[in-house]
């Protein structure tokens, strides 16, 4: 598995490699990102993963400083599940003292969690079109469990004409249903044994939404579910799958979506309906 650390490294690498598909992350790999590694290398081309903290997708109220990193640990993950090539670039490297330049995004960036974290987005979109030009891959794959992050990304990604295919790949759970997370790490065992409520609320409303029942009822009756297990809920809501406009009945693509503060740890779900 090659490293790189500067452009020059990473460049002599991608000339050597040819096409790749890409798993760009934060480090601190679970399953969830594993998965990404193996739907890339199932395509049957290279893969590079990048680990890179992000400090601007992080509001002045979020967790960077304590987001938790383990380099060598995230590094020797990669290399058992097959990575040919991991981009480790300094805050230097992606954000120089004469960078001027960001990306604004709305349309699926706007609400939810768009609303509660603003400049999120931004930052998230500003710093995926960076590693879109440094690595340069023919595709790159997002776990589904960020459901509103691959949509804010494959809509920069059309409207910028960037020649690289978005994958979406499915969420991957703990045997409770707990979509698996980085953030995990900081919940108390007694948080971790309440926490699968969010998945279970979002599975009940989509079997009351396809049975008919008024939506509106749906998402209170789901908000209180989680209220009732011990979270405070952000917002739960059945929204276009890919603009993410909250829609009043069931339509085609349609997704529940959800987030809730559990102590500390804000944990975000979604599942299709229909």
């Amino acid at each position: 598995m090659m490293i790189a650390r500067t452009l020059d490294e990473l460049h002599a690498a991608r000339e050597a490699l040819g096409p790749v598909g890409f798993v760009p992350t934060m480090g601190a790999l679970h399953e969830g990102h594993l998965a990404l590694v193996a739907a890339a290398k199932a395509a049957g081309k290279p893969v590079a993963a990048s680990i890179f903290v992000n400090p601007t997708q992080f509001g002045p109220k979020d967790d960077f400083a304590r987001y938790p990193r383990d380099e060598a640990g995230d590094l020797a993950k990669l290399e058992k599940a097959g990575c040919d090539l991991v981009w480790l670039p300094g805050v230097e490297v992606m954000y120089p003292a004469h960078g001027a330049t960001t990306i604004h995004v709305n349309g699926p960036a706007v609400h939810w969690e768009g609303a509660s974290r603003p400049g999120h987005f931004a930052g998230v979109a500003t710093v995926v079109a960076k590693l879109f030009g440094q690595v340069r891959p023919e595709a790159a794959y997002f776990g589904e469990k960020d459901w509103q992050q691959v949509q804010v990304v494959s809509r920069m990604v059309a409207d910028l004409h960037l020649p690289v295919r978005i994958v979406p790949v499915p969420t991957v759970r703990e045997v409770t249903g707990l979509a698996m997370s980085s953030r995990n790490a900081y919940l108390t065992a007694d948080e971790r044994k309440a926490a699968p409520v969010l998945h279970a609320a979002l599975r009940h409303a989509a079997r009351e939404i396809l049975a008919g029942k008024e939506v509106a009822e749906i998402l209170h009756q789901a908000r209180h579910e989680v209220a009732s297990g011990g979270m405070v809920p952000d917002y739960i809501a059945l929204v276009h799958a890919e603009t993410l406009e909250p829609i009043a009945a069931l339509a085609h693509p349609a997704r529940l979506i959800a987030a809730a503060k559990l102590g500390h740890v804000r944990l975000l779900d979604n599942i299709p309906v229909g």
